[in-house]
């Protein structure tokens, strides 16, 4: 997975467990792609800090993921819903009823 779609994930679920300036920051860098000397200056601290708390907040994420695996959870729930949906565009019904249940069943038990 690219490294940025990756690091949004991981923010849109687990980023309001950062504290705002860390927010501000991380949201800054990753998602406006903002420079690192331009945060720092408007942040009122050095391009190494602002460095070392992206850094931080891309760790304390993935500590999150690691422990929750939501992301990972809805990658694949995603994944069965595509899957869904192109069985319901091919195949005989009851074959594509069968492969739906089962599906189903998975993404029931991931929930």
């Amino acid at each position: 997975m690219d490294k940025l779609i990756a690091q949004t994930l991981l923010y849109d679920f687990y980023g309001e467990l950062l504290t705002e300036h860390q927010r501000r920051v991380y949201e800054d860098v990753v998602l406006n792609d903002y420079s690192i000397s331009e945060i720092a200056e408007a942040a009122g601290i050095s391009r190494q800090g602002v460095h070392d708390m992206v850094k931080r907040c891309g760790r304390i994420l993935e500590d999150y993921e690691s422990k929750l695996h939501l992301v990972e959870k809805f990658i694949h729930i995603k994944e069965n819903v595509n899957w869904i949906r192109e069985l319901t565009q091919s195949g005989t019904q009851s074959q594509v009823m069968r492969q739906i249940e089962e599906i189903s069943k998975d993404i029931l038990e991931e929930l």
